[in-house]
Formats: structure tokens, C-alpha cells, sequence
């Protein structure tokens, strides 16, 4: 029956082949459209890390000056160093890591390649198991290399094979702006989209290429490279904004809380520490703490850009639009043959049957305009990355929008069909066959 009702369906398409092209082509553009925007709006707005993303919370404690105070308002979204330090040291999370963004000279051994500089984060050691940061070759550093402020870093594979060809370098050396480090672990190639774990930068750059414990970092006075605030002076310490004490928020801190039990509860351990911070005269401003899990960071940041979600929606009318279009011309079509219709049910069809080849052919219609449809959302994914804008480089097709684009163009088809379907199934033999 299924065969049957197809070979029909690509009977009758054959026999009026402009009207059929001009259907495919509206649905093919209304889908082409669509898909570009909603492959780059799902890039953007994607889970950076399925399955861990609501176990992992952002920090925030308010600890600047009453200058511009306002009650309610958002706290700083960084730490400073004393605060990041102390709820590092209390460990109350089951996984905690503070981090900044850096900036470090490399002066390769290879022969050929001169000094440059690189990114870098320095961070502590959770880092690593709390963002599955994935390890080509060794491993990461340890809470005890940390606290010994060890000279070891762990690189990427990117600058790995800059480097040492792809090699494995683990327990090779590294001069970091005139300071030895040895490497301890390669990481296979990561790139959380967005970079989630610190969004006060390049939100859709890539990873840093070295990574460093922070507390080595402070110890050799590597340069900073990220934002910061201060509301206070901090020229009379060498170490500037950098300082321990310095009244400078910088550093992004996250916590792993497994359970919500656990959350709740270091929601009140941050609020009687922000409260014993407030008592003790270092925050100025009355208890104010966030704690965010990773979708609600990213929402808070609004990192998807208010001009993909606009192109979303109108491509979404488009469709729509397209679709309106196509039902007019399915109408015209189906109606067009009454007198065929008419005579198919004088001579035993069923309602049923003329409905499902009508579905049938329009379903024809729906996996043609689907095919059509990709090839101009690949042609549209070219354009976006031609653009300016950093994340336009990650608009690329996966197997799962590819899917979904005949998938989309399908159930699109479908849907536009049901009305000229049901139009045609009522059509009368009697009153057909009398007219012809």
C-alpha cells in the first residue's frame, strides 16, 4: 500500500513539474533559512557540559566599597584573591577551583621557532576533573603541587604539536617568560562552546594553550591577562591588583556541588561567610551572594547575542511564511484534479486511501524540499562564517541538525498538507462525474 501510494505521489508530481519545483523550492528556502539560524543558535546556546552542568555553580560575593551602592543589585561577578584563597582553603564544596586568565612568554627549544607569547590560565587543581578536561598524555597537577607552588604546567594539544610535533612531552621543559616548568600533562584537543568558565573575556575563543597553578603564578608574578575591578589603591603592594589583600575582585571561582542538599548548604555557608565578612568590617556592602549552576551563568550572561535570536524568530516566520505559501499551491493542485479524485473514489477508493496518497505525495514534496533545503543551509553556514563575529567560526552542520533538517522539512510538508488533503478526500464522484 505504502509503495503503492508512493509511485503515485511520483506520478502525479512528474505531471505538473513547474508547479511541483515551485512547492519544493518555498519549502526548501523557508527550511534553508531556518536551519542556519537554529544551527547557530544551538551552538550558542548548547549545554558546554551535558551530564555535569548542574553540579557545578559560579561564586559571586560582594565585596566592594559602598560607592554607588544600591540595595538588590547584582555583587561582582569575580572574587578577590583573599576571598577565592579562603574558600579554597575551607574546601567545603566537593570540588572547588579558582582561576584567572594569564598571559606568558614561550621560548621554544625547536630549532626554528622563536619566542611568542601565549594565553594562559592559572588556576588550581580541581580544575581539570571539574570541567572533564580531557588529558592526551600524563596528567594534571596535584592539590599538593599546588600548595608547593610547583613549576608545572600542562599544555594543549594545539601547542603541543607546535612544540614537540605531537610527541608525547610529558616531563619535557618549558621556559615560561624566563622560568623553567616542566610539563606534566598534554590535553587532548577541548573547546568548551561558550567558554564557560570564565566569561569575562573572548566568550567564544578558544581554551588558553598553557595552564599553570595559580599559586605558582603569584609566586613567579606571572602578568595577568584577564579583567578586573578595583574601588581601592593598590599601588603600595608590588604585586598591584594581584595582591592578597588587594580590594580588586579578579578571580572566577566555581564549586562542584553533586546533590541539591549540597548546594543549599554551601548557599548558607556562603551567606555566613559573607555575614562574617560584613561583621569583620571587609565588606562594606550587606550580605549579597549568587550561587549559579552553568545554564543559569550562561542565561545571566545572556551569551546567546540578542541579534541570533532576533534571525531565529524571523527565520522561524519565514517558514512560516513558506509554508502558507505551499498550502495555497497544494490546494490549487489537489483541487485541479477533482475529476480525477472523483472517478478513483466511483471506482472503490476510500477517504482514507485518497488522503494518504495525497499525504504521500506531499511527504515527495517534503524530502525533495529537504534535500534542496540543506544544501542552501550549507550554503548559509558559509556565509555566517564569513563574518566577523568570533563564534561565526563554529557554524558547522552536525549528523544531528543534518537529521533534523529532513526531519524539519517533513513534518513542515506534512503539516501544510493535511488541510489540501482533507479537501480532497471530500471530493463527491457523483457531482465530478456529472461535470465532465
Amino acid at each position: 500500500m505504502f509503495a503503492y501510494s508512493l509511485r503515485m505521489a511520483v506520478h502525479s508530481l512528474k505531471r505538473n513539474r513547474a508547479l511541483t519545483a515551485l512547492m519544493v523550492l518555498a519549502l526548501a528556502l523557508g527550511i534553508g533559512a531556518c536551519m542556519t539560524t537554529l544551527t547557530v543558535f544551538r551552538i550558542l546556546s548548547g549545554d558546554p557540559l551535558p551530564g555535569r552542568s548542574q553540579n557545578l555553580y559560579y561564586v559571586q560575593l560582594d565585596a566592594g566599597s559602598l560607592d554607588g551602592y544600591a540595595p538588590g543589585r547584582e555583587p561582582q561577578t569575580m572574587l578577590t584573591r583573599y576571598d577565592a584563597q579562603a574558600l579554597l582553603r575551607e574546601a567545603r564544596a566537593d570540588r572547588q577551583a579558582l582561576m584567572t586568565a594569564g598571559r606568558v612568554s614561550i621560548q621554544p627549544e625547536r630549532s626554528g621557532l622563536h619566542s611568542f607569547l601565549s594565553n594562559a590560565r592559572y588556576a588550581s587543581a580541581d580544575f581539570f576533573p571539574m570541567f572533564d578536561a580531557p588529558l592526551r598524555y600524563g596528567r594534571a597537577w596535584s592539590a599538593g603541587e599546588d600548595a608547593q607552588r610547583a613549576r608545572v604546567a600542562v599544555i594543549s594539544a594545539q601547542l603541543n604539536d607546535k612544540l614537540f610535533g605531537g610527541a608525547d612531552s610529558v616531563g619535557r621543559g618549558l621556559i615560561l617568560d624566563g622560568h623553567s616548568f616542566r610539563i606534566v600533562g598534554v590535553l587532548a584537543p577541548w573547546r568548551p562552546v561558550p567558554k564557560f568558565y570564565d566569561l569575562s573575556g573572548d566568550q567564544f575563543g578558544e581554551p588558553e594553550q598553557v595552564l599553570l597553578p595559580f599559586s605558582t603564578s603569584r609566586d613567579l608574578s606571572l602578568a595577568l591577562n584577564g579583567n578586573s575591578v578595583c574601588w581601592g589603591d593598590t599601588g603600595g603592594d608590588p604585586e598591584g591588583r594581584a595582591a592578597l589583600n588587594a580590594p580588586c575582585v579578579y578571580l572566577q571561582y566555581w564549586a562542584q556541588l553533586d546533590t541539591p542538599e549540597r548546594a543549599q548548604a554551601y548557599q548558607r555557608y556562603l551567606d555566613d561567610y559573607s555575614a562574617q565578612q560584613h561583621a569583620a568590617g571587609r565588606f562594606p556592602r550587606p550580605g549579597n551572594v549568587r550561587l549559579r549552576d552553568v545554564n543559569e551563568w550562561l542565561q545571566f550572561n545572556q551569551v546567546v547575542p540578542s541579534d541570533v535570536r532576533l534571525q531565529a524568530w524571523l527565520a522561524l516566520g519565514f517558514l512560516l511564511a513558506c509554508l502558507v505559501n505551499t498550502v495555497g499551491l497544494l490546494l490549487a493542485k489537489f483541487l485541479r484534479r477533482g475529476g480525477e479524485i472523483g472517478l478513483r473514489r466511483a471506482l472503490g477508493a476510500s477517504r482514507r486511501q485518497i488522503f494518504l496518497h495525497c499525504l504521500a505525495e506531499v511527504g515527495v514534496i517534503g524530502l525533495a524540499g529537504g534535500a534542496l533545503g540543506l544544501l542552501l543551509t550549507l550554503l548559509g553556514l558559509w556565509l555566517v562564517r564569513q563574518q566577523p563575529e568570533r563564534y561565526a567560526q563554529l557554524a558547522e552542520l552536525d549528523v544531528g541538525m543534518l537529521a533534523a533538517t529532513f526531519a524539519l522539512a517533513l513534518i513542515a510538508s506534512l503539516l501544510a498538507g493535511v488541510l489540501p488533503a482533507w479537501r480532497a478526500m471530500q471530493v463527491a464522484p457523483a457531482i465530478q462525474l456529472k461535470t465532465q
